[in-house]
C-alpha cells in the first residue's frame, strides 16, 4: 500500500510539474519587451464604433465616455455608442447629456453583457454608416488617448481581434485591489506578452478589444455565458485566427473593493471557464493533435484552468501534508530530489527566485520601485538565514522562525517611517492569501458551472483618466 501511495503520488507530482514548467517557460518569454513604435508611424485606417456595456452605472458612466472623447484619433473616424443594458438608473439621461449615442435594451430574462453585445451587434450591421472594428468596453473602465492607434496598427498588420493591456484604476484601495492588480499586471506581462512574442493567440479580456466587423459578420457573435470572452476567443482559435496583443493600448478597470465582491466575481468566471472547457476543450485538444498546432494546444489548456488551478492546490496540500508528518505519508514530493547539500542550496535559490519573480515583473512594468524591490529581496533571504540557524527544523519551527522573521521587517519598515512601503509589503504577502482563496472558488464554480445567472458587480470610483496616465 506504501509503495502504492508513493507512485500514485509521483505521477501526479510530476505530471502537475510538467504542466507549471510549461507556463514557466511561457512566462520567460514574456519577459522581453521589443520598443515597438510603429503604431505613432502608422496612419489612422480603420474606422471605428466603440460600444460602452453598462447595466446601472450612473455613478461611472460619464468618466468612461470623457476618456473616450479624449482619445488621440480622428473624431470622424470612431463613434461612441452606450449600451444601457435594463437600466433602471439614470444610466442612459447621462450618458446623453454627455452627447454619445445610447441605445436602451430592455430584456429582463436575458440579462448579461454577452446578450447586450449581440444584440448592439445586430444593430451595427444594419446602419447605414459602416465601420471596420467594433472595440468593446465595461462602463467602469477608463481608456488611454493612444488607444485607438494602437488598435489601428495592429489591424493593419492583418489581425481580426485585438487585446488590450488591461491595467486597474484603483490598486491602491484595498489589499483586494491590489492583489487583484499585482494579477492583471503579471498576466499581462508574462503570458499576453508572452504569447504575443511566440507567436500564439492571445485571450481576451472582457473589456479593451476590438474586433473587425467582418469576422463577426462571418463567424456571429453567438457568445452568451459568463466567460463571454473565453468562449469567442476559443470560438476564434477552432476557425484558425489569432488574438493579437497591443501591450501600449491601456484600459483602467475598476477592480473589487472587498474580499466578498472578489470572491463572487472570480466564482463567476471559474463558471463560465468549467462551462466553456466543457464545451470546447476536448474540440480544441483533437484540432491541436490534427493541424498539429500549439497555438490551439495553448488554448485548450487555457480553456481548463480552474483544473490546473485545483491540481496546483492538491499539489501544494499533500507536499504540506508530507513536509509536517515527523514519520512522512510515503507521498512524494519534489523537494525531496533536493537532498544533497549543493541540491539544497540549488532549491533554496530557486525558492528565492520564485518569490521574487513578481516584483521583478512589477519592475519592469514600473509599478514596483527599485528601493521596494531590494525590501523584498532581503526579505526572500529567510530561506538561507533560517535554513543556517534550524539545521533540520520541525514544522512549528518553521512557522514560528518564519512569523518572527517577518515582524521583524514590519517594524524595520516601519521605524524607517515609510508607511506606503510598509502597506505595500504587508498588501503583497496578502497576495498569497488571494491567490489561495482561488481554490475554494474554484471549486465553488466548477460545482455551479450550470448556474448561469448573471450577477452584477457594482462600481462606484469616480476616477479621470487623468488621475491614472
Amino acid at each position: 500500500m506504501k509503495e502504492f501511495i508513493f507512485n500514485c503520488t509521483f505521477v501526479f507530482q510530476i505530471f502537475v510539474l510538467i504542466i507549471t514548467l510549461y507556463y514557466l517557460i511561457l512566462s520567460l518569454f514574456g519577459i522581453y519587451k521589443k520598443k515597438d513604435d510603429g503604431a505613432k508611424n502608422c496612419a489612422p485606417k480603420k474606422t471605428f464604433a466603440l460600444l460602452v456595456a453598462a447595466h446601472n452605472e450612473e455613478v461611472v458612466i460619464e468618466k468612461i465616455i470623457e476618456s473616450l472623447k479624449d482619445i488621440e484619433y480622428p473624431k470622424d473616424m470612431y463613434d461612441i455608442y452606450v449600451i444601457a443594458d435594463n437600466c433602471t438608473d439614470k444610466t442612459a439621461s447621462i450618458a446623453r447629456s454627455c452627447g454619445v449615442n445610447v441605445c436602451e435594451r430592455k430584456v429582463p430574462d436575458k440579462r448579461g453583457k454577452g446578450y447586450a453585445l449581440e444584440w448592439m451587434f445586430n444593430k451595427i450591421f444594419k446602419m447605414d454608416k459602416t465601420y471596420d472594428a467594433v472595440g468593446i468596453f465595461d462602463a467602469d473602465n477608463l481608456v488611454s488617448k493612444n488607444f485607438l492607434n494602437e488598435m489601428n496598427y495592429k489591424l493593419t498588420q492583418g489581425y481580426k481581434v485585438v487585446q488590450g493591456y488591461i491595467d486597474s484604476k484603483n490598486p491602491d484601495d484595498s489589499w483586494i485591489t491590489e492583489s487583484y492588480s499585482i494579477s492583471f499586471w503579471t498576466v499581462n506581462r508574462l503570458f499576453q506578452l508572452g504569447r504575443s512574442n511566440l507567436g500564439l493567440s492571445n485571450q481576451i479580456g472582457g473589456t479593451g478589444f476590438c474586433v473587425e466587423t467582418s469576422i463577426l459578420k462571418k463567424l456571429g457573435w453567438g457568445v452568451t455565458c459568463l466567460t463571454e470572452d473565453l468562449e469567442f476567443t476559443s470560438k476564434l482559435v477552432l476557425n484558425g485566427y489569432k488574438v493579437g496583443w497591443a501591450h501600449n493600448a491601456i484600459v483602467y478597470d475598476e477592480k473589487p473593493l472587498t474580499l466578498k465582491q472578489s470572491w463572487n466575481q472570480r466564482k463567476r468566471w471559474m463558471q463560465g471557464f468549467t462551462d466553456v472547457a466543457s464545451r470546447f476543450f476536448f474540440k480544441l485538444l483533437k484540432k491541436s493533435i490534427i493541424s498539429r498546432s500549439l497555438t490551439t494546444f495553448d488554448c485548450a489548456l487555457y480553456t481548463i484552468q480552474p483544473f490546473i488551478t485545483l491540481l496546483m492546490g492538491i499539489t501544494a496540500i499533500i507536499t504540506l501534508l508530507q513536509n509536517s508528518n515527523k514519520n512522512g505519508l510515503n507521498i512524494f514530493v519534489i523537494n525531496s530530489l533536493f537532498t544533497t547539500d549543493f541540491w539544497k542550496t540549488i532549491w533554496q535559490l530557486f525558492s528565492i527566485a520564485q518569490f521574487l519573480f513578481t516584483p521583478f515583473v512589477m519592475l519592469l512594468e514600473k509599478k514596483l520601485s527599485k528601493s521596494m524591490f531590494y525590501v523584498f529581496g532581503l526579505y526572500s533571504l529567510n530561506v538561507i538565514i533560517l535554513s543556517h540557524i534550524f539545521d533540520s527544523p520541525t514544522f512549528s519551527q518553521m512557522i514560528i522562525s518564519n512569523i518572527i522573521y517577518l515582524l521583524a521587517f514590519v517594524v524595520a519598515i516601519g521605524v524607517i517611517g515609510k508607511k506606503k512601503s510598509l502597506k505595500l509589503f504587508i498588501w503583497y504577502l496578502l497576495y498569497g492569501i488571494y491567490t489561495l482563496t482561488w481554490i475554494p472558488i474554484t471549486i465553488q464554480g466548477i460545482l455551479d458551472k450550470n448556474n448561469k445567472e448573471w450577477s452584477h458587480t457594482k462600481h462606484i470610483r469616480q476616477i479621470g483618466i487623468q488621475d491614472v496616465e
